[in-house]
């Protein structure tokens, strides 16, 4: 008979890692109260919705307050403030971002993280799959993208998901419009297309930063980096979302091989 079992950690290490393979857990973290001025060490993320907090917080200040900034991404930062932010995150301190850090400081924050990740967002050993689907077009190109997406590892996959759906927020504040009152809403100009521009090097890299010829590329594959990353901005909703058959076929493996992990999901629910 099956193991009866209420949380993940009566699970036995391999199921665990089953469970996180699939993504079978609730997408979300709840914050500790915290007060500004005061910074504490905090504990490692539970495996629950495993995004870095350095880009979830930055993801979220430039969602409150750098929608609107022209330019976003572009515009330089300081180098003595970035450098600042870092080391606190880096020593596990509870950075508060609020409306007086600075929008562009953050950002470039945002870009250092993803660029000097010891293994790039999309693992090295996927770049050339990801590149080839830059010649597909239609259906057949947003399939193979979203089974090369299956094969990321847990914290990869969603911290790529919640970097999509930033990027694609803020590409839907690039044009200007108008509010209520008639007055005018000033766009940010970064497009799908300039957000690949920027992105697409620091999520999709051949070799390691610092490494010989990692700044070299040629125009093919600096090309085809930009679609690929514009693909997944434009549909990240719908790649990430698995099919009930294979939702299905899922679990019918799951109920031959760990009986148990379908009485853990069974219960949560």
């Amino acid at each position: 008979g099956a193991m009866s079992v209420d949380s993940i950690a009566d699970l036995s290490d391999n199921t665990s890692k089953l469970l996180e393979a699939l993504q079978l857990s609730h997408p979300h973290e709840l914050d500790p109260r915290r007060s500004l001025g005061k910074k504490k060490t905090l504990s490692l993320n539970p495996i629950t919705w495993q995004v870095p907090r350095i880009v979830d917080r930055c993801c979220k200040h430039i969602e409150t307050h750098g929608l609107q900034t022209v330019g976003i991404f572009r515009v330089g930062s300081s180098k003595k403030r970035v450098q600042q932010l870092r080391e606190e995150f880096d020593r596990g301190l509870d950075v508060f971002l609020d409306e007086h850090q600075s929008v562009h400081d953050v950002a470039a924050l945002l870009k250092e993280f993803l660029r000097d990740m010891p293994d790039s967002l999309i693992p090295r050993e996927l770049y050339a799959a990801f590149l080839s689907t830059a010649s597909m077009e239609g259906p057949g190109q947003l399939a193979a993208l979203q089974l090369l997406l299956f094969l990321l590892p847990p914290c990869h996959s969603d911290t790529l998901h919640r970097l999509l759906r930033f990027l694609s927020e803020v590409a839907r504040h690039a044009e200007s419009s108008w509010g209520p009152d008639g007055q005018e809403i000033p766009g940010n100009k970064m497009t799908v297309s300039n957000l690949a521009t920027i992105f697409g090097p620091n999520i999709l890299q051949k070799e390691k930063p610092g490494e010989k010829d990692a700044g070299a590329m040629n125009f093919e594959d600096s090309a085809a980096i930009i679609l690929v990353l514009q693909r997944l901005i434009e549909h990240y909703q719908t790649l990430f979302m698995v099919s009930p058959e294979m939702q299905r076929d899922v679990l019918r493996r799951l109920f031959q091989t760990d009986p148990d992990v379908i009485d853990y999901l069974l219960r949560r629910k």
